[in-house]
Order: C-alpha cells, then sequence, then structure tokens
C-alpha cells in the first residue's frame, strides 16, 4: 500500500513459529548495499590483488559478490585462477587488497544509503537503546576502512567479519555470541534483528533466531527480498523507525 506521496508502507510480518517478540537488545547491520555504497571499490580492488599478488588477472568476470564472505570469494579465485587457498596465500592476497581497497574508495563516489544515518541516530537516542553490531562478509579491516571512509566505524561496538569463518551463518553466530559478551547476558534470537540487503543476510539471521530487516538498497530487489520471508522488507531505512524496529 502507498501513502500520499507515493512511499511504500511496510509493516512487521513475523514469521510462521517465530517466537513472541520482546523488545530488541542487538542490531546487526550488513555493510555492502546495507549501510554504504563503495562505488564497487570492493570488487575493483579484489580482482586487482589477486593479480598483484599471483600474475593472474580476469578471475571475477563471472563472480557474485551480492552477500558473499570474503574468505569464501577468495576460494573461489583460487579456484578460477589455479592458486593453492592457503593461509600463506590469503595473507599475501588480502595485504594487497587493503591497500587497493583504500584507493579505490578514495576515488569512488559512495557514502551511506538514504536513511541510514538517522536510523543510526534513532536507535542509539533509544531510552533502552539496542547495542549496534555489524554481520558482514567483510574481514574485519576492511570493513573498518569502508566504514571509516564515511565516518560511520565508530558507531558500532563489535562485529562478526569474515575473519571468523567463510560461512555467513557460522560469522553471524559469531557475532550473536560476541553481542552476549558485550552486553553481559546470553541473547535469544528474537532479541536480535539483523539488517542486510540479500537473502543470505535473511539467512543468517533465521540461523541465530533473529528478526530480519531487508532493505532493496543493495544486492537484491523487493520482490526478492519479500520471498524470502523476512519480518520487514522495505526499498530503504527511510521506511521504518527506529521505534518500529525495536518495539516489543
Amino acid at each position: 500500500m502507498a501513502d500520499a506521496q507515493g512511499k511504500t508502507k511496510t509493516a512487521a510480518r513475523p514469521r510462521v513459529g517465530h517466537p513472541a517478540c520482546g523488545a530488541v537488545r542487538l542490531v546487526l547491520f550488513d555493510i555492502d548495499g546495507t549501510l554504504v555504497s563503495t562505488g564497487g571499490a570492493g570488487m575493483k580492488a579484489f580482482g586487482e590483488a589477486f593479480e598483484a599478488a599471483f600474475g593472474v588477472g580476469e578471475v571475477t568476470g563471472k563472480m557474485k559478490f551480492a552477500g558473499r564472505t570474503d574468505y569464501s570469494l577468495f576460494r573461489e579465485m583460487c579456484r578460477h585462477g589455479g592458486i593453492d587457498c592457503t593461509a600463506e596465500t590469503r595473507d599475501s592476497f588480502f595485504s594487497h587488497y587493503l591497500r587497493l581497497v583504500d584507493s579505490h574508495i578514495d576515488v569512488n563516489r559512495g557514502g551511506p544509503f538514504p536513511g541510514v544515518v538517522r536510523m543510526l541516530d534513532e536507535l542509539a537516542a533509544l531510552p533502552d537503546a539496542p547495542a549496534l553490531g555489524l554481520l558482514t562478509g567483510n574481514i574485519r579491516e576492511g570493513a573498518k576502512r569502508k566504514l571509516g571512509a564515511y565516518g560511520l566505524w565508530d558507531r558500532f561496538a563489535f562485529g562478526g567479519f569474515s575473519d571468523d569463518d567463510e560461512d555467513r551463518n557460522l560469522i553471524a553466530a559469531a557475532a550473536k555470541v560476541r553481542g552476549g559478551e558485550y552486553l553481559e547476558c546470553p541473547l535469544d534470537g528474537p532479541e536480535i534483528v539483523v539488517v542486510g540487503d540479500t537473502p543470505r543476510d535473511v539467512a543468517c539471521g533465521r540461523h541465530i533466531g533473529a528478526r530480519t530487516l531487508a532493505v532493496a538498497t543493495g544486492g537484491a530487489t523487493l520482490e526478492a527480498l519479500r520471498e524470502c520471508e523476512p519480518d520487514w522488507a522495505v526499498p530503504d531505512l527511510t521506511h521504518l523507525s527506529a521505534v518500529q524496529i525495536c518495539g516489543p
């Protein structure tokens, strides 16, 4: 349904079998396509870093990046490029990647998506403000470079990163554990909201029993996200308030 300004109105749609929802204590955000656009800095840096490290080019042309983790992407690149995927080759690749992603962020025209800064401000201002964390397929240092470029890194207390695992579901589990440690109490799934832009984000939120908020600012259409049955699906974060997300 649309309002007088043509904006699509959205409402919480609890999943079948979802436990009764109480107040939210932790909100976990994906980065690329959810919080910020870097103008493709990460994808460009991946291809260039592989060539710089191993002398093999043209390995990313047919790869899909949306919702993937950095470690899983590197493993696929090694397979395409005929390079052994080891701790040593991975370290060599990511040292080049971090140098190159910085240069691409500097020249690309990126920034936060509509509603992101307002949502972070509103969440922090709530009387019982939830902890804010990251749940991303980026390695931690890559996440820091991307968010730091737009003044957002310090908004988040902790996160789950590709350094934890190349499986996004296990990254979500790590972020949930860190959230409990940060808040000094274990967290039930419905006390967590996972915000992301792809079906993989919805799936990893479901893996830890969290509520899920899908935003169509990155890797998937609104229709495709709705098919995943998240608790909310919106065009961007201007369509929801912090109270709607965190209220009981």
